[in-house]
C-alpha cells in the first residue's frame, strides 16, 4: 500500500511538472502578456490528475500481466532464453563497433538496428533449444518440486505417532524427487500404438522425450525388407505424427545417439538415470531391467490388466464363444477389454452366445484369465 502511494505520489508530481512547463510554454507562445493562466493551471492539474490515477493502474496492470506471464513459463525456458539473448546481444556489440564510425544518423541508427536483431534472434533461438537445457539441467523442475513441498514437511511430521504416515509421505516425497516429469519413450511402446490414444485422454504428466537413437532404430524398422515389421515401423512414425500434432502432451526429440557396442536399452536406460525421468514401454525385459536400476517404468501393458473389469466368482456373464479350448469340452470367449474367458464344457455353444456362471479368476504375467461354467451346470 505504501508503495502504491509513493507511486502516485511521484506519478501526479512528474506529469504535474510536466503540464506547468508546457503550460508556462503555451503561455509565452501564444499570447501577448504572457499569463501564464489559465493554460498553465489546467495542464498543470491535468498532468497530476492523469499521473495520479491513469498511470499508477497501467504500470500496475502492466506488471501483473508480465508477472503472471513469467510465473507460467518453465525454469529451463526462462534461463535458455535469458543465455540466447545475452549471447545475441554481446555478438551485436562486438558487430557494432565499427559501425559506430558511420557517417551522420546513420552512426546511430544502424548500431540500434543490429542490436535489437540480433538480440530478438538470441532470445528465440534460446526458447528453441529449450529441450537440450533440460537434457544438460534435469534438476531444475525437481528443485522446483521441493521448494513446493517444503511447506507441508511440519505437516507429516506433526501427524506422524503410531500409524506409519510419516514412512510414506517420506516415500512419496522421495520417488516425486527422483522425477521430473520427463517420459522417455521407448520404440516398442511407440510402435504399440497406444500411446497416442493415451495421451488424448489426459493421464500422461509431464514431457514425452524421444531419444534420437530410437528414432534411428524406428526409421530402420520401417525400412526393413520384411513386410511386417516395415509394417509395424510405419505405423510407429505415424504415431509419431500424431502426438506430435497433439497439444496435451508436449513431445521433444533429444539429439541423443548411441556409440557403437551398446545396445538401445541399455542406453536408454542410462540416459533416464541421468535425466531423472521415467521411461515408457511395453517391452518386459526392459521394465525388468530398469526397475533393477531404480528407474521408474510405466508399462502400457501393466496399465492395460490394471483397467481390466474385474469380475468375482458367482458371478454372471453373458459371452460370445468364438472358439475352442485346448482342453476337451472348452471354449473360450472374450470381454469387450480382451479378457479371455475359458468356459468348461463351452464347445457345444461355439459361435453363439450363452450366459456362464464365473467359477475362478486367475492373474497370471500375460493377464487375466476367467473360468467360468454354462450357467445351471
Amino acid at each position: 500500500m505504501v508503495a502504491l502511494w509513493m507511486l502516485r505520489i511521484l506519478s501526479a508530481g512528474g506529469l504535474g511538472v510536466i503540464g506547468w512547463r508546457l503550460g508556462l510554454y503555451l503561455s509565452e507562445s501564444y499570447s501577448d502578456n504572457e499569463e501564464f493562466l489559465p493554460w498553465g493551471l489546467a495542464l498543470t492539474l491535468a498532468g497530476a490528475m492523469i499521473g495520479g490515477v491513469l498511470i499508477p493502474y497501467l504500470f500496475l496492470t502492466s506488471w501483473r500481466i508480465s508477472a503472471r506471464y513469467i510465473d507460467s513459463i518453465r525454469g529451463s525456458a526462462l534461463i535458455s532464453a535469458t543465455a540466447g539473448l545475452l549471447v545475441g546481444l554481446v555478438v551485436a556489440s562486438l558487430i557494432s563497433i565499427p559501425l559506430y564510425t558511420l557517417p551522420g544518423w546513420a552512426g546511430w541508427a544502424v548500431p540500434v538496428i543490429v542490436n535489437v536483431t540480433l538480440g530478438l534472434f538470441g532470445l528465440w533461438l534460446g526458447v528453441q533449444r529449450e529441450r537440450d537445457v533440460r537434457a544438460l539441467f534435469p534438476s531444475l523442475d525437481s528443485v522446483v518440486e521441493s521448494y513446493g513441498t517444503i511447506g507441508s514437511t511440519n505437516g507429516h511430521a506433526k501427524g506422524s505417532n503410531s500409524n506409519g504416515w510419516t514412512g510414506k509421505a517420506d516415500k512419496v516425497k522421495s520417488q516425486k524427487s527422483s522425477r521430473n516429469g520427463n517420459i522417455l519413450v521407448d520404440t516398442s511402446a511407440i510402435i504399440d500404438g497406444r500411446i497416442a490414444d493415451l495421451s488424448i485422454t489426459g493421464f500422461l504428466e509431464g514431457s514425452l522425450v524421444v531419444p534420437r537413437f530410437v528414432l534411428d532404430e524406428l526409421r530402420h524398422i520401417a525400412d526393413s525388407s520384411d513386410p511386417l515389421r516395415r509394417n509395424r515401423g510405419r505405423r510407429g512414425l505415424e504415431v509419431l505424427g500424431k502426438l506430435r500434432k497433439d497439444e496435451s502432451v508436449p513431445l521433444q526429440v533429444l539429439d541423443v545417439g548411441v556409440e557403437n557396442g551398446k545396445e538401445v536399452d541399455a542406453v536408454l536406460v542410462q540416459l533416464a538415470r541421468e535425466m531423472k525421468a521415467s521411461i515408457l514401454t511395453t517391452d518386459y525385459n526392459l521394465n525388468r531391467v530398469a526397475e533393477l536400476q531404480g528407474v521408474q517404468v510405466l508399462n502400457v501393458n501393466e496399465l492395460a490388466n490394471a483397467l481390466k473389469s474385474i469380475v468375482l466368482p458367482g458371478e454372471e456373464l453373458r459371452v460370445n464363444i468364438v472358439q475352442e479350448g485346448k482342453e476337451v469340452g472348452q471354449g473360450v470367449a472374450y470381454l469387450d477389454d480382451g479378457t479371455m474367458v475359458v468356459v468348461e464344457g463351452g464347445r457345444r455353444y461355439l459361435n453363439a452366445f450363452h450366459d456362464v456362471a464365473v467359477t475362478r479368476v486367475l492373474q497370471t504375467a500375460a493377464g487375466r484369465i476367467i473360468f467360468a461354467q454354462p450357467r445351471g451346470e
